[in-house]
């Protein structure tokens, strides 16, 4: 059963499904990870991901340079960049993925971007990233 208010300006819809979504926040936020570092574009980070092989499980560690940082809440994910023997390797997280040990911050980069995309197309020196001073 679906309830509609006028408003001036607004219309107000009280459904189930208002009260599902409401739900569905809740249920969110237990599965939240609360653990993790504060960290944005530019800083090196190491990742430790739990891998299963078979029937062993072991953790790898990629370190590499957060090149984007997407917010939210359950959909939270960040990309993290190396180089891996001159190929660069991208891949993109799950923040508040089960299978995530820890994150590290190695240093802190100071950047006056969001999206460090610019970074594919750069090699070597070109593609430092300055360190951020404590302010």
């Amino acid at each position: 059963m679906e309830i509609i208010i006028f408003t001036k300006n607004k219309i107000k819809s009280s459904t189930k499904e208002n009260d599902m979504s409401a739900i569905i926040d809740k249920i969110e936020q237990e599965q939240m990870r609360q653990d993790h570092p504060d960290f944005r574009s530019g800083d090196t980070i190491k990742v430790h991901i739990r891998i299963i092989e078979g029937s062993k499980e072991r953790v790898q560690i990629f370190q590499g340079v957060v090149i984007r940082r997407k917010r939210g809440t359950m959909d939270a994910s960040y990309t993290v960049r190396k180089i891996s023997h001159g190929v660069g390797v991208e891949k993109t997280f799950a923040l508040h993925n089960p299978r995530i040990e820890k994150i590290e911050v190695v240093s802190r980069g100071r950047v006056r971007r969001s999206r460090l995309f610019y970074l594919r197309d750069r090699r070597g020196k070109a593609a430092r990233i300055r360190e951020r001073g404590i302010r």
